[in-house]
């Protein structure tokens, strides 16, 4: 199993950007697809970004495409997402977990808050 530690967080203005950093440990990390999830207050944990093992193949949400770019390094059991264009809705702490397509499949980790002010 994948342990992940999501860093990268923190408090921007409106139209700032943040890039978001997952550190995974265990062998499994580079055979598997990874993506970013979501949880504003009051709402569900949703889908953000997903890159496949390679991370030739990658996804995102409509509400971010354009704006959010998402990669990986496989030989520092890394995932990465760069946010820009920061808008108040981005607000959320946002985990990564490993991914088939854009559904999770494993565990999660502790996440990492992200803030928008307006």
């Amino acid at each position: 199993q994948v342990q992940l530690v999501e860093s990268g967080g923190g408090l921007v203005q409106a139209g700032g950007s943040l890039r978001l950093s997952c550190a995974a440990s265990g062998r499994t990390f580079s055979i598997a697809g990874m993506g970013w999830f979501r949880q504003a207050p009051g709402k569900e944990r949703e889908f953000v970004a997903a890159n496949s093992r390679s991370g030739g193949m990658t996804s995102y949400a409509d509400s971010v495409k354009g704006r959010f770019i998402i990669s990986r390094d496989n030989a520092k059991n890394t995932v990465y997402l760069q946010m820009n264009s920061l808008k108040p809705e981005d607000t959320a702490i946002y985990y990564c977990t490993q991914v088939a397509g854009t559904s999770a499949l494993g565990s999660w980790g502790q996440g990492t808050q992200v803030t928008v002010s307006s």
